[in-house]
């Protein structure tokens, strides 16, 4: 009985051995220690933050190597995937704006034109052809204000063309009165108005080069199709009709009076064919049960976002946006993405203690506008917002200086700042606190949810947004520091038999700039797209605004204001910037596939 018994016992400690290799080749790493330890904290940094993942910008290769990087390590560690299908990603799209389709051309009667150096489309054209014929119409200006200057006045634009000048007058600059009126999407939206069927834009500096293709915009297929002529184009197609555009801006600018003429028996075709260039984004998401009958069913999410701006230049974010170099991002935020890993290791080896469960999400796309956070609030099928208690943010935690953490957002719940003083009274560091909720950050995105968040963030530095963003900067002791605290407090809030009450603390938008005449509807709109057919709103900031008392909620889609359309967030803005304080105006929505028209005081 003794040698079976010592066997059995050589057979049960094999077995746990070959269970503990298979996991381990499972994930492909060791999960190292489960105690926060600075050199695990600057492993992770060094990884993420490695020049051969460039970046990790959204959709690429490194990016994902980031992602299975962190998935391995929730793996080894033993986490729980709280993804879709079963897995540890949540995948969504990401719009990259669009690019010129092969299918793109301009015929002016039988002369057919080169793109990109006779024409070019407008990145807010809309898709589609049309033929016909065209009428100038001076600066495209439809100004009832002073100096009450219409380029439609005496004309008929239904069906055709319209062709107008760019720029206005005299230097736009914002005292001008023509300051408001001088954009091309608003001269596209005004042609719209009034029937045209596409508008083409001619330079008044004839030798100006045609502008470069935004990328970055999004088109709508429900606009018309805006070109931009060069400046021999222009004059070639001008000639048979005895004017140049040198004549007709002279004539324009020295009387500020409008020019107006038919341009008939010419047919000019087009074809616009703009396509929208799409990426997938992943947040990475692994949860810990909790073991309270009741509480487990609520969450505590912790959550970093771990993308950064990729190889930088224009429209990453880069402040050196004509360097295209990598930036590694070591404290945006590889620092906050280790903090993480690390705090889910020291958690899921203390599960037993846990009442609540504990979801951890490595955010994506935060740098595009908090992307990834919005998407998971919304989409999660595992964490519901209604049953967050508390939502903690690491976002750049690698840099700490004399002692002193910042964190955010401590007024959303009346419990925060008494349990936080507590705390730091008995920690090494020290803080400094904001009380508003909504900031630069993936925490806003469940602010504007009602969830009780808190953000922690060691400050800006020099080499922010920066290629020299590097791990060699990072202060792996401070860092430590930081989630050693915010391993206690979360232990604190999973643990307290009540959760944190919301409390609004400030505006769930963020800080505006110069507002055109300071009129606001007080909407929250969707600045990752999400609509084909107007301008999607996230929420409402107040019910004392005039979007609250008109009843517009969360999700409606503003496709017409005083009955003019709406296609995207530039043409909402470029229709308040038409109305007035204390006007009462009309705005229709779409509410689930229906049309509500709503009356709205300004």
């Amino acid at each position: 009985m003794k040698i079976q018994k010592n066997n059995l016992v050589l057979i049960g400690f094999i077995l746990t051995i070959i269970v503990l290799v298979l996991m381990k080749k499972q994930s492909g790493i060791d999960p190292g220690n489960s105690k926060i330890l600075e050199s695990e904290i600057i492993e992770h940094i060094q990884f993420l933050s490695d020049d051969s993942r460039k970046g990790r910008y959204p959709g690429t290769n490194e990016s994902k190597d980031a992602i299975s990087y962190i998935i391995d390590h929730w793996k080894a560690i033993g986490l729980k995937p709280g993804g879709i299908d079963g897995g540890f990603t949540q995948p969504f799209d990401i719009s990259e704006g669009t690019e010129i389709g092969e299918m793109t051309s301009l015929k002016i009667g039988e002369d057919k034109l080169n793109p990109a150096i006779d024409f070019i489309p407008m990145p807010f054209s809309g898709n589609g052809s049309f033929s016909g014929s065209a009428v100038f119409a001076g600066y495209g200006f439809n100004m009832s204000e002073e100096p009450n200057w219409d380029d439609y006045s005496n004309i008929d634009v239904n069906g055709k063309w319209v062709m107008v000048m760019v720029d206005a007058p005299e230097q736009v600059h914002p005292h001008s009165p023509y300051f408001g009126h001088a954009s091309l999407n608003k001269k596209m939206m005004v042609a719209r108005d009034h029937n045209a069927s596409g508008i083409i834009f001619i330079s008044k500096d004839e030798n100006r080069e045609l502008p470069n293709f935004d990328h970055t915009a999004a088109s709508s297929t429900k606009s018309i199709p805006a070109i931009q002529l060069s400046g021999e184009a222009a004059n070639t197609l001008l000639k048979p009709f005895g004017q140049s555009i040198a004549s007709i801006q002279e004539i324009m600018d020295s009387s500020l009076e409008t020019i107006q003429f038919e341009l008939d028996d010419i047919l000019i075709s087009s074809m616009i064919e703009l396509e929208e260039k799409t990426i997938q984004g992943n947040n990475v998401v692994g949860i810990i049960r909790g073991n309270d009958p009741v509480l487990k069913d609520e969450f505590i999410v912790l959550g970093a976002h771990f993308d950064h701006l990729g190889m930088g230049g224009a429209h990453t974010g880069s402040r050196k946006r004509d360097t295209t170099a990598v930036h590694n991002g070591a404290d945006d935020n590889a620092s906050g993405t280790s903090g993480i890993l690390e705090l889910s290791h020291k958690l899921y080896e203390n599960r037993k203690s846990l009442k609540r469960s504990i979801a951890f999400v490595a955010f994506d796309a935060e740098e595009k506008g908090l992307l990834g956070s919005k998407y998971f609030i919304e989409n999660s099928k595992v964490v519901s917002p209604e049953d967050i208690s508390t939502m903690i943010n690491l976002d750049m935690v690698g840099r700490l200086r004399d002692s002193t953490i910042m964190v955010g957002a401590v007024g959303t719940s009346p419990s925060f700042e008494p349990l936080l003083d507590n705390l730091f009274a008995e920690s090494d560091l020290s803080f400094t606190k904001s009380m508003e909720g909504y900031g630069p950050s993936d925490h806003s995105s469940f602010y504007v949810k009602d969830v009780p968040v808190l953000f922690f963030f060691t400050g800006a530095h020099s080499e922010y947004h920066l290629p020299e963003d590097d791990w060699e900067l990072i202060n792996t002791h401070g860092e430590k520091l930081i989630l050693d605290f915010v391993y206690n407090l979360t232990m604190i809030l999973n643990t307290n038999n009540k959760r944190p009450i919301f409390s609004e603390a400030g505006p769930k938008e963020a800080p505006k700039g110069r507002r055109i005449r300071g009129v606001t509807l007080g909407i929250i709109p969707s600045y990752g797209g999400g609509s084909k057919e107007g301008m999607k709103i996230d929420g409402v900031s107040s019910q004392e605004s005039p979007a609250g008392k008109a009843g517009m909620i969360k999700g409606d889609v503003i496709i017409e204001i005083n009955g003019k359309s709406i296609l995207n967030i530039r043409e909402y803005m470029g229709r308040m910037g038409e109305l007035k304080k204390g006007q009462k105006i009309k705005v229709k929505v779409l509410r689930n596939n229906k049309t509500i028209e709503m009356d709205v005081q300004l």
